[in-house]
């Protein structure tokens, strides 16, 4: 089994990506992002018996170093860096440097493909970060007891061209919609904090449509979700959540969809293909 190198974000992800990885046989060398992996990543590494180094967002070439040090070949990205730390709270080396006065837009999809070119150069192939997850993938259809009324999908065919178009764009992937009205648009702040935000905007009964991107490149920018998405809707009063299947990752498992049950709030996969456009 090749040896995989784990670039770690904060949540949990990086946590089942090295779970997953470990339980199918590969020897794993984590790189922890400093400002953002959980302090925890360090215990569940020893734990699993993997090296982990912690490296400052913007070092790439450190990262590099440790990777090849290593003799990874194979690495996937698990664990979001805040898009507004991306461009403006680090202190680049030089090799990061050098890729980011080669973009030619200031958005997540162009920085982190230029990485993951680099990467290749340097004899590392990025994976899809779902790649020892898939079973944690969302499925189509209804995914809870309760299922949506001819009101809930009206919001959805219209929630889902505009999410499509953001989406599209780079802006974000979660739109909030009542009664076929946008009522909040995310952009760098997140999942949790658009639901909240529309809250207040529109108060109970909003419905929540997360998307992939159209071209989604599944090694980086997955969509996630998980029990803490459905304690911002249920704070919110928010109803339904959509989410794309086989595109959306569903890290905490039957847990989420228990949590959704309990607080009524219904979850749909969208299938690919479906109403985009």
């Amino acid at each position: 089994m090749p040896r995989i190198g784990l670039i770690a974000g904060n949540g949990r992800f990086p946590f089942l990506a090295l779970q997953g990885a470990r339980g199918l046989g590969h020897d794993v060398t984590v790189v922890a992002v400093k400002e953002e992996a959980f302090p925890e990543l360090e215990t569940a590494a020893r734990a699993a018996g993997a090296d982990l180094h912690w490296v400052s967002l913007g070092h790439l070439g450190k990262c590099i170093k440790i990777l090849k040090q290593a003799g990874v070949r194979q690495a996937l990205m698990a664990g979001q860096v805040k898009h507004a730390k991306i461009f403006s709270g680090i202190i680049p080396d030089l090799t990061l440097l050098s890729v980011l006065t080669k973009l030619r837009a200031k958005n997540t999809d162009a920085l982190i493909s230029a990485v993951a070119e680099v990467l290749r150069g340097e004899g590392i192939e990025l994976l899809n970060s779902t790649a020892f997850l898939e079973p944690l993938l969302a499925r189509p259809g209804t995914l809870t007891t309760a299922a949506p009324s001819s009101a809930d999908l009206e919001d959805l065919v219209f929630g889902y061209r505009m999410a499509d178009a953001i989406a599209a764009l780079d802006i974000g992937q979660t739109i909030v919609v009542n009664d076929k009205a946008v009522v909040a648009v995310e952009a760098m702040e997140g999942t949790d904090a658009v639901i909240a935000r529309a809250g207040h905007i529109a108060g109970p009964g909003t419905r929540v449509v997360k998307v992939a991107k159209p071209n989604q490149d599944m090694r980086f920018d997955v969509p996630v979700v998980g029990v803490a998405t459905i304690d911002a809707m249920k704070a919110a009063g928010a109803t339904l959540l959509s989410i794309d299947a086989g595109r959306t990752l569903i890290i905490d498992g039957d847990r989420f969809f228990e949590a959704a049950n309990a607080a009524g709030i219904i979850v749909v996969g969208r299938a690919v293909g479906e109403t985009r456009g």
